[in-house]
């Protein structure tokens, strides 16, 4: 199968990577964008969940980076923590091949690791507003040579208080960086923002309700209940659908953790992400979620906003959603790629207003369900899948990991190590290229290297007995 990539004319390493992501046929926001961003120009696009508008502004950014300079050519800003560290997987993926060094800068985690982090070699810098400004504001965050920056989000971005802050980092910048400016809506303040720091910028406009129907296979349906019976009737509905994995949206907070309780005291198991949930757990129980080790996944709008699942068979609304666009954002999650998907909402005498502001902007009907009480063979059917492991989800550059061997070597800075010593070493033995090395990471004591392409067994033996620095180093391979 021919890769249509190739007619944006993009390097071998990045056409390799995509063809082992599977990244054969480019999203229509790919279509639209590629070529416009690999030109340097300004974007302004108009862009839903699960679009693929990720890969449409890292292809690019990876395929301009020179990895010779070793401070960050590109920003990406990203309104959450969750959504910084998603980006940054695909960015890494993307640019693996080209060894390209990607930073994380957000909240919840130690600034001072951070900073030595950037110290090193770093190609793109991706993160929260908040955390980005702090680290310029010490002066540890280098932007002399950055040429590219994406505003990814920006509606949410400007709901959540951060465009004053975005602002402000886009007013550090010397010269006049490429803008790529993303967003689910266009408010007058985002046209704002956009005239006021883009030039010419290409406008890219994807019409979501419209393209979901035309592209996807959801079979939505809504239940009309009282406030007072919607737990057990979500609970039953639950049963009765099955679902492999599920997603399930909840208004506030609070409600994600009344939820959460209920349905542990049934003795249906579920993870669940918001605001007031450590960081580090937040993200342990997204990667859970992703891995398939957790079945179910109850979230909050903001938090969940943007975080890529893949092969989601059902998306629950157990409230239903207070604005137009975030019901077409929480069901598109499902039926992506052709795969078949289901959305169920509860609406209540209350909603019933956003309701109909939903089916005006959708222009359909959300057809509405009679519920049939349960059968004992669907209760029985839904207990043996709660007793059954989940089933493992591909990882996404899964394909990398059968030619990846991740090598630790004994020495790093303090023993002036760097990561061309590295290169030379690794690049002077027999069967070994240049192309054959991944992302390095030299810290303090250890170094870290990414041997590609099968050849981490052959790096590793010959590591042994060939000197680094002119000394011996200890040096284990991993995955």
């Amino acid at each position: 199968m021919e890769n249509q990539f190739e007619k944006y004319h993009l390097s071998e390493e990045i056409m390799d990577a995509l063809n082992v992501l599977g990244y054969h046929v480019p999203t229509p926001v790919q279509e639209q964008v590629l070529p416009y961003a690999l030109e340097s120009k300004d974007i302004l696009a108009k862009s839903w969940t699960g679009s693929g508008k990720t890969a449409a502004f890292a292809i690019p950014i990876c395929e301009k980076v020179i990895w010779d300079y070793n401070i960050p050519q590109a920003l990406v800003l990203e309104p959450t923590r969750e959504l910084t560290v998603q980006v940054k997987e695909e960015m890494v993926q993307i640019g693996r091949k080209k060894r390209i060094k990607v930073a994380d800068l957000i909240g919840g985690f130690p600034i001072d690791k951070q900073i030595r982090t950037i110290k090193q070699k770093t190609h793109v810098v991706i993160g929260t507003p908040g955390r980005v400004l702090d680290h310029i504001r010490r002066e540890t965050l280098e932007l002399s040579m950055v040429n590219t920056i994406v505003i990814d989000e920006a509606d949410l971005m400007l709901d959540m208080g951060f465009i004053d802050e975005v602002k402000s980092i886009l007013d550090q910048v010397s010269g006049k960086p490429q803008i790529l400016l993303f967003s689910a809506t266009m408010s007058d303040s985002i046209l704002e923002l956009a005239r006021q720091y883009q030039q010419d910028a290409v406008s890219v406009i994807l019409h979501a309700p419209e393209e979901m129907n035309a592209e996807t296979f959801i079979e939505e349906k809504l239940y009309e209940v009282g406030l007072e019976e919607k737990y057990e009737m979500f609970r039953k509905v639950l049963i009765k659908e099955n679902p492999e994995h599920a997603m399930i949206f909840c208004g506030t907070k609070e409600m994600v953790n009344v939820l959460c309780r209920k349905l542990g005291k049934d003795g249906i198991k579920c993870g669940m992400i918001h605001g007031d949930i450590d960081q580090g757990d937040r993200l342990r129980t997204i990667q859970s979620f992703r891995d398939g080790r957790i079945r179910y996944l109850i979230a909050t709008d903001v938090i969940a906003r943007g975080i890529d699942f893949e092969k989601l068979s059902h998306v629950f609304n157990y409230d239903f959603p207070t604005g137009r666009e975030t019901y077409v954002h929480r069901i598109g999650r499902t039926g992506r790629n052709g795969a078949k998907g289901t959305a169920v909402s509860f609406v209540t005498p209350d909603d019933e207003r956003m309701r109909q502001m939903v089916e005006t902007f959708v222009s359909y009907k959300i057809p509405v369900e009679e519920f049939h009480e349960l059968s004992q063979a669907e209760f029985i059917q839904f207990q043996n899948t709660q007793k059954e492991k989940p089933k493992a989800r591909p990882k996404k550059g899964a394909g990398f990991d059968k030619e990846i061997m991740k090598l630790s070597i004994g020495g790093g800075k303090k023993s002036k190590i760097r990561s061309g010593d590295l290169v030379g070493a690794i690049s002077n033995i027999d069967g070994v290229q240049a192309d054959d090395i991944g992302v390095i990471d030299v810290r303090d004591s250890l170094s870290y290297v990414e041997i590609l392409n099968g050849k981490g067994n052959l790096v590793l033996q010959a590591l042994q007995e060939r000197p680094i620095k002119g000394k011996l180093r200890k040096v284990k391979g991993g995955r």
